[in-house]
C-alpha cells in the first residue's frame, strides 16, 4: 500500500506549489488521470490512490500530518527550539501567541496548511466525481471507494476545522463557479459539524469491517473519527470561542461509536507504550488511522516524512541539524509523581523536577531527550546536553517520539535534514479509550471510565524494558500506579482524564486543541506562561487571548481573494 501511494503521489502530484486560492479550490491533480479521463475502473481505483497520497502532501513549511507546530508548541507542551527566536520567526509566534503580524498573511506554515489540505479535499472530490458515474457492475467496489474518499475529505475538512473552525465546506457537486462562491461562513459551527460527520457517517454504513491492505479505512476507522467528531461538537462554542454546555446526546453518540470500535476486537494497546513510535510496529493492533509512508521503494528519497525534519539534536554527530521542538520544564514536570504514584495536579510545577530523585511516570522516557538517559531506546547512546543547540533559549530537553535512529531502516538524511517512513498516527487506540472516557466522565458516569484510563496507565507500567541503561538499570526511578475508585468523584475523574491525555500524548500534537474543545486553554496556557517565562525569558511578552488565539487566523490572501467573501476570525 505505501509503495502503490506514493506511485500515484508522483504521477498525480500538481505543480503549483504557491498558488492562490483559485488554483487549489479549483485544483486537479496533474499527470495521467483526471475526472475527464478515467473510463475503467482500474483509472478510478489510481485516483482513489492518489487521494491517499495526499494525506503525505505536506511539508516541513505547510504541515498537514504533524501537528508539532500547530498543536504541541501552542500548548503547554513544547517550545519552539532551534537557533533562537528568530530562527524560523514564524513558529516563534505560534508559541508567543502573537499571530497579528502583517507578514503571517501571505507567510510560511497555516496559509500553506490550509491550501495543502484544501488540495487533499480536491483529489477527494475528482474521484468522487469519476466514480459517481460507474456502475456498480463494472465496479464491484464503488461503495467502499466511496467511504474512503469521504472518510479522506471528511479527515481533511476536520482538521481544517480544528485549526480555523470557520472553513468552506467543498463537496464534489460543486462546479468550480460555484466552489468561488461559498463561504466560510455558510454554515453556523453546529451545521459545519453535522456537514462533516456526515462524510465519516456515509463511511461507517458503506466501509467494511476488514480491508485488505491495512492502510485503507474501514468501518471501524470511520467510527473512531466520527466519534472524535462527535467529542468536539458536543462542546458547544459560540461565536467567541467560549464553551457553552456540552451536549449529552452527542456524548451518548461518542460512547456507542467507541463502543462499536472497542467491541470489534481489532484493536488494543500495544504491549509496551515504545512501539508506537518505532517503525517495525506501523500499522500495529494500536493503530486506527496513519499517515503512511515509505523508504527504499524504488524512487530516489522514498515516500518520507520531512514535516518533523527539523526536530533531531543539532549538536548529535549523527544528524546535525536542527534542534527544533523542545520540550517545556512544565510538560517535564509533569511526569512526576507522588508517593502513590499517581500525578501531583497542585503541586506538579512548584519547582524543576530532579530526575535524579523524584518518581516519574515512565512515559517520560519515550517522549523526552534527558541527559544522560538512553536515547531512543539505544542504552548504549545516551542523551547528551551537548547536544541540544541553543540551551540559553530554549533548555535542555529535546522531544524525542517522532525521531528515529540514524541507523534505522526508516531513516534518511537528505541534505540538512531527516525525513523517515514512519507512519504518523493520527488516531492510536488509546484515543478511542480516552474519547469513551472521557464522554463517560462528561455524562456523570466516571466509574466506568475507571478502567479504561488505567489500561493507559498500566500499559506505561509496563513500559520500561527498552528504556534501560547499558547496565540494565532504569534511568529514572518509576513509579506509576492505577486509580483507584476512592475519592473519584466526577470532578477529580475530569482532572484525571485531562493529565492522562496529556502524558500519554505528550509532543504528538493534540494538547492545544484539547485545551480548546475543553475551554481551559486561557487559563492554562496563561498560567504556563506565567511560570515558565521565570524559566525562559524569552516568553516574557507572550499572552493567550481568548476570543481570538483558540484558533488561527484566515490566511490573508484567502480572503483577498474571494474579495471579502471569507470573513476573518474574531480578534484578527
Amino acid at each position: 500500500m505505501k509503495t502503490k501511494l506514493l506511485i500515484s503521489s508522483l504521477l498525480l502530484m500538481g505543480a503549483g506549489f504557491f498558488s492562490s486560492c483559485t488554483d487549489f479550490l479549483e485544483y486537479q491533480p496533474q499527470g495521467t488521470l483526471s475526472s475527464d479521463n478515467v473510463k475503467s475502473a482500474e483509472n478510478a481505483d489510481a485516483l482513489v490512490t492518489a487521494a491517499y497520497a495526499s494525506l503525505g502532501n505536506g511539508e516541513m513549511i505547510g504541515p498537514i500530518a504533524s501537528m508539532w507546530v500547530y498543536g504541541s508548541v501552542r500548548s503547554d507542551d513544547a517550545h519552539k527550539g532551534g537557533g533562537g527566536v528568530a530562527d524560523l520567526e514564524d513558529i516563534n509566534f505560534y508559541e508567543q501567541h502573537v499571530l497579528t503580524q502583517p507578514q503571517q498573511g501571505g507567510g510560511f506554515y497555516h496559509p500553506f496548511t490550509w491550501e495543502n489540505y484544501y488540495k487533499a479535499i480536491s483529489r477527494a472530490n475528482v474521484a468522487l466525481r469519476s466514480i459517481n458515474d460507474l456502475n456498480e457492475t463494472a465496479f464491484p467496489l464503488k461503495k467502499t471507494r466511496q467511504g474512503e474518499l469521504r472518510f479522506l475529505r471528511g479527515h481533511a475538512h476536520f482538521m481544517l476545522k480544528m485549526l480555523f473552525k470557520w472553513v468552506p465546506y467543498i463537496d464534489e457537486t460543486l462546479s468550480n463557479d460555484q466552489i468561488l462562491t461559498i463561504s466560510n461562513r455558510q454554515f453556523t459551527n453546529d451545521q459545519l459539524w453535522d456537514k462533516i460527520g456526515a462524510d465519516f457517517q456515509f463511511a461507517v454504513d458503506n466501509l467494511p469491517e476488514t480491508q485488505p491492505q491495512k492502510a485503507r479505512a474501514s468501518k471501524f476507522t470511520a467510527a473512531a473519527y466520527l466519534a472524535k467528531l462527535r467529542l468536539y461538537q458536543a462542546y458547544e462554542q459560540d461565536d467567541n470561542n467560549k464553551v457553552t454546555s456540552i451536549n449529552p446526546a452527542k456524548l451518548q453518540e461518542v460512547v456507542r461509536l467507541t463502543d462499536l470500535v472497542i467491541n470489534s476486537g481489532k484493536y488494543s494497546l500495544q504491549p509496551d507504550f515504545a512501539e508506537n513510535f518505532l517503525p517495525e510496529f506501523d500499522n500495529g493492533v494500536e493503530s486506527v488511522f496513519a499517515v503512511q509512508y515509505s523508504i527504499n521503494d524504488g524512487t530516489t528519497l522514498g515516500r518520507l516524512n520531512f514535516e518533523t525534519g527539523l526536530n533531531y539534536p543539532h549538536g548529535a554527530p549523527q544528524y546535525g541539524c536542527c534542534g527544533f521542538h523542545q520540550p517545556t520544564q512544565n510538560l517535564a514536570n509533569a511526569f512526576g509523581t507522588d508517593a502513590s504514584g499517581l500525578p501531583r495536579f497542585d503541586t506538579y510545577n512548584d519547582a524543576n523536577i530532579d530526575f535524579k530523585t523524584a518518581t516519574v511516570d515512565p512515559r517520560v522516557d519515550h517522549t523526552i531527550g534527558i541527559d544522560g538517559h538512553p536515547y531512543k531506546y539505544n542504552a548504549a547512546l545516551p542523551f547528551s546536553n551537548s547536544w541540544v543547540r541553543d540551551p540559553g533559549v530554549y533548555g535542555f530537553f529535546q522531544t524525542m517520539k517522532e525521531q528515529q535512529l540514524a541507523t534505522s531502516s526508516s531513516y534518511k538524511k537528505q541534505g540538512p535534514f531527516m525525513g523517515t517512513s514512519k507512519n504518523i498516527d493520527i488516531i492510536r487506540y488509546a484515543d478511542v479509550l480516552l474519547f469513551k472516557a472521557e464522554a463517560l466522565i462528561e455524562l456523570g458516569q466516571q466509574a466506568q471510565a475507571l478502567p479504561l484510563i488505567n489500561q493507559l496507565r498500566d500499559r506505561a507500567a509496563r513500559s520500561t524494558a527498552r528504556t534501560k541503561k547499558a547496565d540494565g538499570t532504569d534511568p529514572s526511578n518509576y513509579l506509576i500506579r492505577p486509580y483507584t475508585a476512592t475519592g473519584w468523584t466526577q470532578a477529580y475523574a475530569r482532572r484525571a482524564l485531562q493529565w492522562e491525555r496529556r502524558l500519554e500524548f505528550a509532543t504528538e500534537g493534540p494538547r492545544f486543541f484539547d485545551l480548546v474543545r475543553w475551554g481551559i486553554a486561557e487559563p492554562t496556557l496563561n498560567a504556563y506562561i506565567t511560570k515558565e517565562k521565570t524559566r525562559r525569558s524569552f516568553l516574557n511578552g507572550a499572552r493567550f487571548t481568548a476570543g481570538r488565539d483558540e484558533y488561527l487566523p484566515i490566511p490573508q490572501r484567502e480572503i483577498n481573494f474571494t474579495k471579502g467573501l471569507y470573513k476573518q476570525n474574531p480578534g484578527f
